[in-house]
């Protein structure tokens, strides 16, 4: 096989506010793999500044990788084990090149006979753009929302406030997410704030690595809590049981991109559901090519609950797409 890559910046439509700052870029690789006959795309969904793998060298190991696209898979593991989005365009490549440079899991799913929910993402900014996010999404048909707080809780409260008492939750479901956003202190206050108002749960609500305070916060949190930032640069099979035994979460939030592909993914479903853990898998800002993967990918797990996965839209100069929504259900059209 011959493999190749090269890199591609995706523009923002509008920037997108988060407690950790304002994105107008996201940077992406492409990752090409062919026998001769068939091509296989894949994508290293790089996030500056939250990757374990954003380093230096990250092209250089990119580079490699295509240098060695024959080596055994075992080989290929070993040396990607700390560079899980390069592992993941890897994956996916192998993968699409397999189903003839169409599919990744071929499934009801591709074949245009079933759908994803999804939850409707509601960026951070000013009170007046993110009513106008939550209105456009309410009008769509969505029923689960998930908003981004931690810039000003106390006006993103007054909104949260707002949306329960025109909608109980048997009828919208509340999912925030805080990026790390709060202090441990802060967070309890929060945390029963969130509770009076039946939050569904709460995203990562202080910084990842302070394994201790959120083993406490988890166990004594009236609203459910959610790991996010903290899968993140966990590679070991049994590191990763010890943090989710030792933490006890509620759930735990999948971004491919991020954890490590498929096989990293995986490990954290098996272990979390042997716990008791709830999960759903969240796509990380990667364009058409990762999400079609992780959209075909999720499916083929079964969800119960409403996904984290975004629908391309996001930017100016995306890649072509099959994938398309109606109301909050996540449709592709026919692959293969």
């Amino acid at each position: 096989m011959e493999a190749s890559f090269f890199s591609f910046v995706l523009n923002f439509k509008r920037p997108g506010g988060t407690s950790r700052g304002v994105l107008h870029i996201k940077e992406t690789f492409i990752l090409k793999v062919t026998d001769g006959h068939r091509t296989g795309t894949g994508e290293c969904g790089l996030f500056r500044g939250l990757s374990a793998d954003d380093v230096p060298e990250y092209e250089e190991k990119l580079a490699w990788l295509c240098q060695n696209i024959d080596a055994d898979t075992k080989t290929l593991a070993k040396e990607l084990r700390e560079f899980p989005s390069i592992w993941f365009g890897y994956e996916q490549a192998i993968l699409n090149l397999k189903h003839g440079g169409k599919l990744y899991f071929p499934s009801d799913f591709t074949q245009g006979e079933a759908f994803i929910k999804i939850n409707g993402l509601i960026w951070m900014g000013d009170v007046e753009f993110m009513q106008k996010q939550i209105q456009e999404k309410l009008s769509a048909g969505f029923d689960c929302l998930k908003l981004k707080i931690g810039t000003d809780w106390s006006s993103e409260k007054k909104i949260l406030k707002q949306l329960r008492q025109d909608f109980p939750p048997q009828q919208l479901e509340l999912r925030v997410d805080a990026n790390g956003a709060f202090t441990p202190e802060e967070a309890k206050k929060v945390l029963h704030e969130l509770a009076e108002l039946e939050i569904h749960s709460i995203e990562q609500p202080i910084k990842a690595g302070n394994t201790a305070q959120m083993r406490k916060l988890c166990s004594d949190s009236p609203t459910p809590i959610a790991l996010d930032e903290e899968l993140i640069g966990v590679f070991d099979f049994e590191a990763k049981k010890a943090l989710l035994e030792t933490v006890k979460p509620h759930f735990i939030i999948l971004k491919p991109s991020l954890v490590g592909g498929f096989a990293g993914s995986d490990e954290w479903i098996a272990i979390a559901e042997d716990l008791g853990i709830g999960w759903w898998i969240t796509s990380a800002l990667e364009s058409n090519i990762g999400l079609a993967a992780i959209a075909q990918y999720t499916f083929t797990k079964n969800p119960g609950i409403p996904q984290g996965l975004g629908t391309g839209g996001l930017f100016t100069n995306n890649f072509e797409t099959q994938l398309f929504l109606e109301g909050d259900e996540l449709w592709t059209n026919p692959v293969g």
